[in-house]
């Protein structure tokens, strides 16, 4: 996040865009605690939709919902006090959390991959154990990392710089494989449709919704993208020049902040099995409210 604050005034942020940025990271708060702790309750509830993939998407669940309970109120709180502790317990959640976010992100979309190039061995290659031990890395790299901000701040942005392009790099040349497997099967499908497929059928049902499922970590991907950029582009720029400024680092906050709220909507939206825990698991929570009042 943002180094320590100057007091020079030139430094320093408006206002104006304090007010902005703190009502705009209030609703964006409580849709990622109530959206992200409902989809982690559904997940919890149904252990039938509890697959690799959807092990992962925990994972990313759980890191949406503490940056709306620790991350957003600390940088509400750092934007209205200025002060320096809280700004670097800003800098300690927020970078771990949304780093973990991000590197999950990157593995998701290494596993729809893995999925559609190894499909008839994928089962054994990527198992519920090897998912879980990734995200214990993944969690626990992150949070040392962020340690290096207070040891050297621009060392921090740039490694920060290095590894967010590294992870957009993976994701980018990943999805661009998926596309042409896909494009691959989809001849493959035409030369199928000449000949007696009925041995076939169960097989591309398969592919087909292995495919969809791609195509669904892509959308989620692309809503992170759009998110992170702007904060890239600062870090990239802090980097290199040295030039810091609050303004534009306050909204590129709320951008990755924003990333959070969405994902939750993006779930229930393009995931159906999971948008059918949710909607059950809502449902059995306000009976169960109903019930007790």
């Amino acid at each position: 996040m943002k180094d320590q604050h100057s007091d020079n005034e030139e430094n320093s942020t408006p206002e104006t865009i304090t007010i902005i940025n703190c009502v705009l990271n209030a609703p964006l708060m409580l849709i990622s605690i109530l959206g992200n702790a409902l989809v982690l309750a559904a997940i919890i509830r149904t252990p039938s939709i509890r697959s690799t993939h959807m092990i992962m998407l925990c994972s990313l669940a759980v890191s949406d919902l503490l940056v709306g309970l620790i991350a957003q109120p600390l940088f509400i709180a750092d934007e209205l006090t200025k002060d320096p502790l809280i700004n670097n317990l800003v800098v300690m959640v927020a970078y771990s959390v949304c780093g973990v976010s991000l590197l999950t992100m990157t593995t998701l979309s290494v596993d729809r991959f893995l999925a559609l190039y190894y499909h008839m061995r994928y089962a054994t290659l990527v198992t519920k154990s090897r998912v879980k031990f990734a995200l214990i890395i993944i969690w626990l790299l992150n949070f040392l990392a962020s340690g290096l901000y207070f040891w050297n701040r621009r060392l921090h942005s740039f490694l920060l710089g290095v590894s967010t392009a590294t992870y957009f790099v993976i994701s980018t040349f990943t999805y661009i494989r998926i596309y042409l497997i896909v494009r691959k099967h989809h001849s493959l499908i035409h030369i199928q449709q000449q000949r007696v497929q009925s041995s076939n059928t169960g097989n591309n049902s398969n592919i087909g919704r292995l495919k969809r499922s791609a195509f669904n970590i892509f959308l989620f991907y692309i809503a992170l993208l759009f998110c992170y950029c702007p904060i890239y582009i600062l870090l990239t720029v802090i980097a290199t020049s040295g030039k810091d400024s609050q303004a534009e680092w306050s909204f590129a906050h709320t951008a990755v902040f924003m990333n959070s709220s969405i994902n939750p909507l993006l779930y229930c939206w393009r995931l159906r099995e999971l948008r059918a825990a949710v909607v059950k698991t809502a449902r059995q929570m306000l009976c169960k409210e109903r019930v007790q009042n």
